[in-house]
Order: structure tokens, then sequence, then C-alpha cells
């Protein structure tokens, strides 16, 4: 192993190159709840896409397992690295290279969180509009996982907002794919092969994302409903509406009881209506025009009460805030309170009342509890599950994907499959499908250095 660490640091340079103890216990583990850490051999810190290229292509020519990390903020251990590997890290590579204000992109670097991002933009009257939860994950790792957020109900996933990349495949071949252009007709998409492929079919050095005009006004509205099935029949009625919600969660009554308490919210709703109530639908509107918004305020509310809540809340802008930012930090929360696990099924919207029934009723016949939130405007269910014995947990985990699919939903919404939930996705899926993603890997990939143990074995 010397002699493959001094290899690597001849790429990056010593500085940039750790190994042993000089490894920081965080390179070991994202925020997996299931993943135990695992402190790779190195970690190498390129500061170009030349320097990526010639490191994976040393690693290919040595056989080392090749993990990439951004943030680490994923959730199903995506960013774990093997003991034996180089775990490569964007953290220097964190430059918003381009601004694009005619053709409304910004071109970055993996290593650019979507705070910095925010920053950048916020003059401009533009913003990257995927807000997975977390301000401090990289744009990298969103390109990885394909991350989604509360916002993806009106502004899409992130694939629905990403024109190109920069990558590099494990021979050291580097490459781009699409570009400023609003849409590309040549050949096979490989921007969109990319997302979502958690770092195992090539590493991203650069992403051309697209910006969305910053609208100057916007509402929160909360309505309590004393029954959950009635909020997810609600949503799609609100859709229909001609509203374009740029927030549409549910939340139910115990998530609302620990995200109110630990942020210490008060959100006005009277004890008498909070008693009763089985879950929230969140709702928040925006508009470039200030009456506009009020009349899809006013008419909100109206559907709102038609549609079954107990009363309807317009929140101030500072308990809007607070509320939209606990809810965010609800992974935080579910852990606080000694969550097991937690899963991001996607199922359609229409599906959603007899999933979670479905899910209820495995994990109650399991002796174990589901409690959760989600993006009702697009059908993925977020549950904190709590069953503290492992085979048990994996059992039910395995009912309850089953559900979803068996619903027509996936495994995973926006979170990925990583290393937490293989063996769950090999089982389930389709076995054509496997094949088809095995041998698109094995193309990409031949010598199988990037990322195994993720997806497949």
């Amino acid at each position: 192993m010397p002699e493959v660490t001094a290899r690597f640091a001849e790429i990056v340079g010593t500085a940039n190159l750790l190994s042993g103890t000089e490894v920081n216990e965080d390179y070991g583990h994202d925020e997996c709840l299931t993943c135990p850490p695992r402190k790779p051999a190195s970690v190498a810190k390129p500061g170009t896409a030349a320097e990526v290229a010639a490191l994976l292509s040393t690693a290919t020519e040595l056989g080392v397992p090749v993990t990439a990390r951004g943030s680490g903020s994923g959730l199903s251990g995506a960013a774990r690295p093997r003991e034996d590997g180089l775990l490569i890290s964007f953290e220097r590579m964190n430059a918003v290279l381009e601004i694009d204000t005619a053709n409304q992109v910004a071109v970055v670097q993996p290593g650019v969180t979507l705070a910095e991002l925010d920053e950048r933009t916020a003059g401009t009257g533009l913003a990257y509009t995927v807000y997975p939860g977390e301000l401090s994950a990289s744009v990298g790792g969103n390109v990885g996982t394909n991350a989604g957020g509360m916002r993806a109900v009106k502004y899409g996933v992130t694939r629905n907002n990403v024109l190109g990349l920069e990558a590099v495949l494990p021979s050291g071949e580097i490459i781009r794919t699409g570009g400023k252009n609003a849409k590309i007709s040549s050949g096979y998409d490989l921007t969109q092969l990319i997302i979502g492929s958690e770092g195992t079919l090539a590493l991203v050095t650069e992403v051309t994302v697209k910006l969305h005009p910053r609208l100057a006004h916007a509402a929160t509205l909360l309505a309590p409903f004393t029954d959950l099935d009635e909020v997810m029949r609600a949503v799609p009625r609100i859709l229909a509406a001609g509203l374009t919600p740029n927030i549409l969660e549910y939340i139910d009554n115990l998530t609302m009881a620990a995200i109110t308490y630990t942020e210490q919210l008060s959100l006005g709703v009277p004890d008498e209506i909070r008693d009763r109530t089985q879950a929230y639908l969140v709702v928040g509107l925006e508009n470039r025009d200030g009456e506009r918004l009020d009349g899809d305020v006013e008419r909100a509310g109206e559907l709102l009460g038609e549609l079954g809540a107990t009363d309807v809340y317009v929140l101030d802008g500072g308990s809007a805030r607070k509320l939209i930012e606990a809810r965010e930090k609800a992974f935080w929360t579910a852990k606080a309170a000694g969550a097991d696990d937690v899963v991001d099924v996607v199922v359609p919207r229409s599906e959603m009342p007899g999933f979670l029934a479905r899910a209820r009723e495995l994990a109650t016949a399991a002796g174990a509890g589901v409690v959760g939130c989600g993006h009702a405007g697009d059908g993925n269910v977020h549950l904190g599950v709590f069953c503290p014995d492992p085979d048990k947990r994996h059992r039910l985990l395995h009912e309850i994907f089953a559900a979803g699919m068996a619903a027509g939903g996936a495994i995973s919404g926006e979170h990925g499959i990583g290393q937490a939930k293989k063996d769950h996705f090999l089982a389930l899926e389709d076995p054509a499908k496997l094949a088809l993603l095995r041998r698109l890997k094995q193309a990409f990939d031949p010598a199988g250095i990037l990322n195994p143990g993720v997806l497949f074995d």
C-alpha cells in the first residue's frame, strides 16, 4: 500500500493525499443510519479534472476501488468507502465557474454546496431550485443520487435541472455531455444516465444547471386534517386546480409534534384542533405579483376547507420559514428520536393513501412503528422506522418496499440505493432490467473499480 499511496500522492501532491492516521473519521461514512463507518486506505483531494483522470486511470491499473465524496450528507451509504480503497473527495473542486444569465444556467464544480450556489446567484434574480433538505449538500452529490426535495413538485428533481456534465471515466478519459442547450436529440443521453448512478459509472467534475427566476412574493398555508387519507386525497385536487404550489408536503401528527418541540415552533394551532389532527398539509405558493398571490392563497384556503381541512392557517413569514426549515431537518429529528432507519419510497400520488395504510399495517404486525412526512406533491413518502431488531427490520423494510413497488412505485425516490438498500433492490427489481444495468456498468467500468458494493454486489 505505501507504493500505491505514493502513486496517488504524485498526482495530487502530498498535501492533498491522506493515508493511515491522517484520514479523519468523517471520511469513513455518510449519514446512512445502518452503514457502519469504514476508513479508506487513502483520501485524495484533487483540484482539477485532469487530476481526477490520473487518479482513476491509476486506480484502474492497480485495481484499487474508488469512492467519490461530496459533503457526505447522503442517506444510503453510497459515499461509504472501502477499507482497501481510495476515497476521492471533491472538497477542493468547489468553484462556481460561470453564471450565465442570458441562458439562465450556472456552471459549477461538484464540490460547490447548495448554500454557496444560492449565495452566488442571489444578486442575479435567479436561483437553483433543487433543495433536498440540507444546504450543505454538494451539487456533485445531488447529481450522484438524483436528489429531490420539497420543491420538486414544481421544479422537478436534479435530473430535471441539469443540462450538461463533464465526467471522468475509469479509464481516465474525460467526456462532456449536454451543455447549455435547452434540448438535445443526438444519440444516447449520457447526462441522464450518469445522474443518479451513485458514482458507479463515472465521476462528475463539472455540472451545468438550470436557473429559475426568484419570485418576489411567497406564502405558506398550514392545513390540519383529522384523517391522513383525506390529506392524500386532497393532493391531486390541489394540483388540478392550477395553483402550481412550489411546496406540497404532508406531515403526520407525531412528526409535527417532534419537529415543533425540537425547534420550539409556535404555529398558532389551537389545542382542541391539534389534539384531533392526524396529519397536516403544508402548501407553499409563490408569484411574481403580490395581488395574484393573494388570490391564489384565498382560492387554496377555500379548496382546502372543501377537501376536509379543519382550518387553514396562513403562516407569517418567520413561522413559515421556521416550519420549512424544521421540515427539512426531519431526518435529524427522526435520528434524535431513535429511529433505526429512514426510507424514501415513491409511489404514484393516487396510491399514497393505500401505500401508507399498508405500511402502517405491516409495521403493526411486526411490532414496530413507522412515522413520517413526505413530498405529497410527487408521491415521495419518507418513513422513520422504529424497529431495533435488525432481522425483523430487514423483513419489515422488504415488505414495505415490495408494497411500494406493487403500487407502481420504486424503492427510492431521491436518497438512492447505495449500500443500505442494495439487497432489497436486487431481490425486488425486474431481473431483465438488472441484467441490462449490469451490462451498462461493465461498459463504463470494465475493471469494476467505481463504488463496488453500491447498487450491485
